[in-house]
């Protein structure tokens, strides 16, 4: 803790808590602005966040409702403008920026920033992040997954001026929304978020105004000061210890089947915390690598969801040591490596490892691997009109999270990337594009089995109605290294988009792809994942299980077979159902004796009758720990070896 960490309170409480919450209030303000005048409906779906920055860069406070894979990057493209423009930085002006080899996330991000003067004096910026639908690049939504450089992926954004002295500089807009598949969309954008920074402005402006000058920059040290001063406290209080953890992804095009490993390793001593993510994997061969402002993100948010009530900005970013290790690994990709995929790549991946080990120090607070966050865009010509436009269809799901300490995780739920995010509703999607939703539920029995059962996922289903020269991409990952439980909790179920299905023409297409050609009348369908479980499945009240079964959470099959409770239906219609208590009894007896010897069986033994359908998924999955193609049923060795690893570590370790 630095001495000016300890010392600094120069401000009356008073006066400091005002300020404090002002300054959020300042960040939603700008949140309430973009939602109004945006023309995107991915940014009006909330992929956006905002924040104030102190005159050195460093984020004074985001807002109450900002998404997490935004935390911990807007500091670093606000110092990025800094950098690049330092002394020539003017009152009017505002700046544009993408750059993930800059701190950004990636290239569909882009970052308006607006710096703030007092008596001619610069005190601070405003900035707003928001996702474009497009940015430019090979497919349409810019995700293309066979992307190995940025090159492929769109318009990579340095930073620019865009307003000069309050000249708006439409020369160098034109130029970076001609390279978008909706220029107008763009322009829109574009103006809507500078627009935004400068609510922000004239609110601090009107604190400067009432409080003076120097009192509100000195609140903004002071907020930082104070957050770090929590932190470091909490800390503290902690037994110091080291913490090790892998997640995975599913795998890498340029190497032999088998999950790459994402290592994270914590460790307290005294009041500092420190993060090392330097045993992690090279990067590969796709777009599901992260730069280190992502990386860190994660690690800023993954640690934030332990301390909820702490505010969010630069003292937390201090309160921390990190190591993302050297450029060129999956969590630290230099440029020119792809990196689009980064948020259903190792972003999650890491937030997740952080939550588990976060689970053993802060049991009380522990929960289960939450699903991954997966888009899935269609891009092509609006045949509904004359004028044959592009259009995008571009969509998320929610999905389950993980169970959690003394309850249940939680079910259709934003994913952790971005709890703000809410899921587009399906009448909008079907006014702006040719594709007609068909069904959109809950997936029973996606909740992975657990003493607290993982939340559930649901399934999307759409046809394609009036289009031409039309693809589809998938964003996804979690095919293979599915959504895990901890404490003896099981796994949930795979992620993938079927193509076609139950007709002549059906094909999974999986987790990863883009660019498939695809015609008006096909139909496609995808799950999202549930949470993993936590604490073992066969201490679970018989109860509760049967609560499950009548909302529909969990299925009679499955209840038996996660749980080894035999639920007996007597009037489904009405919600009647019965335990079998003997039957039951008897089944838990007969699962607890076999279930570890589940995990030893030949893997392509299991494959073979999952190939011939005497078993499904869930049997593969969280008795047998056996990873196949899912649409061939080819065994995967490599990834069967190492989720099987995973489950004796983290399920088998701890069933009696």
């Amino acid at each position: 803790m630095t001495p000016a960490t300890t010392t600094r309170r120069r401000l009356d409480p008073v006066t400091f808590e005002v300020l404090k919450n002002a300054f959020v209030t300042s960040v939603d303000l700008m949140s309430e602005q973009i939602l109004r005048t945006c023309y995107s409906f991915v940014i009006y779906s909330r992929d956006f966040s905002s924040a104030l920055c102190d005159a050195h860069g460093n984020t004074v406070m985001q807002g109450s409702q900002d998404i997490a894979v935004h935390v911990g990057t807007l500091h670093f493209q606000c110092k990025a403008v800094l950098e690049e423009f330092s002394d020539d930085i003017n009152p009017g002006d505002v700046f544009c920026v993408n750059d993930p080899y800059r701190g950004g996330t990636h290239l569909n991000d882009v970052s308006f920033i607006r710096p703030i003067f007092a008596d001619d004096q610069l005190i601070g910026f405003a900035q707003n992040k928001g996702h474009w639908a497009d940015i430019g690049g090979s497919v349409p939504g810019s995700f293309d997954v066979t992307a190995t450089e940025h090159f492929a992926e769109g318009l990579r954004i340095t930073p620019v001026r865009i307003w000069h002295e309050g000249r708006f500089l439409g020369d160098v807009a034109k130029l970076l929304v001609a390279n978008t598949r909706a220029p107008e969309i763009s322009m829109g954008d574009l103006h809507a978020q500078a627009e935004a920074t400068g609510v922000c402005e004239r609110e601090i402006q009107r604190l400067v105004a009432k409080y003076g000058r120097d009192t509100v920059v000195e609140a903004m040290a002071e907020v930082q000061d104070y957050v770090e001063r929590i932190v470091r406290q909490r800390v503290a209080e902690l037994p110091d210890g080291e913490w090790v953890t892998e997640d995975y992804l599913d795998s890498d095009p340029s190497k032999p089947e088998g999950m790459v490993p994402i290592r994270v390793k914590m460790t307290i001593q005294g009041d500092q915390l420190s993060y090392d993510l330097s045993g992690s994997a090279p990067a590969v061969a796709s777009f599901l690598n992260c730069g280190y402002g992502t990386a860190f993100s994660g690690i800023v948010a993954g640690t934030k969801t332990f301390f909820p009530d702490v505010p969010l900005n630069s003292g937390l970013y201090a309160a921390i040591n990190t190591d993302i290790g050297p450029e060129g690994t999956v969590v630290n990709a230099g440029w020119p490596i792809a990196v689009t995929g980064f948020c259903s790549g190792p972003y999650e991946k890491i937030m997740n490892a952080i939550f588990e080990l976060w689970s053993a120090i802060m049991p009380e607070r522990a929960i289960a691997c939450s699903f991954n966050l997966e888009y899935l865009l269609v891009g092509g010509r609006d045949a509904r009109g004359d004028d044959r436009p592009f259009f995008m269809w571009y969509d998320w799901m929610a999905g389950g999270w993980g169970g959690r300490s003394t309850k249940d995780g939680s079910t259709a739920t934003a994913p952790v990337f971005g709890v703000g995010l809410a899921v587009q509703p399906c009448e909008g999607q079907e006014r702006l594009t040719p594709v007609l939703t068909t069904k959109h539920a809950i997936i029973p029995d996606s909740g992975g089995p657990g003493l607290h059962r993982g939340g559930c996922g649901v399934t999307k289903g759409g046809t394609l109605t009036d289009c031409e020269n039309t693809v589809m991409s998938y964003c996804c990952d979690r095919s293979r290294s599915v959504t895990w439980g901890i404490n003896g909790g099981l796994p949930s179920i795979p992620h993938g988009v079927w193509l076609n299905r139950g007709t002549v023409e059906e094909a999974f297409l999986g987790s990863v792809f883009s660019s498939v050609a695809v015609q008006a009348g096909d139909t496609f369908e995808r799950p999202s994942a549930g949470g993993g479980g936590l604490g073992d499945p066969l201490g679970r009240a018989p109860e509760d299980v049967l609560e499950d079964v009548i909302d529909g959470y969990v299925t009679v099959p499955g209840g038996a077979r996660d749980y080894g409770v035999v639920i007996t239906p007597i009037d489904p219609e009405i919600d009647q159902y019965e335990i079998d208590r003997a039957a039951t009894e008897a089944l838990r007896a007969e699962i607890r004796a076999a279930r570890k010897q589940w995990l030893n069986v030949d893997p392509e033994e299991v494959a073979g009758r999952f190939r011939d359908g005497e078993l499904d998924t869930f049997d593969l999955l969280r008795r047998y720990g056996v990873i196949v193609d899912w649409g061939t049923g080819e065994l995967l060795p490599n990834t069967t070896k190492q989720f099987r690893d995973l489950l004796h570590v983290r399920a088998a370790a701890h069933w009696d």
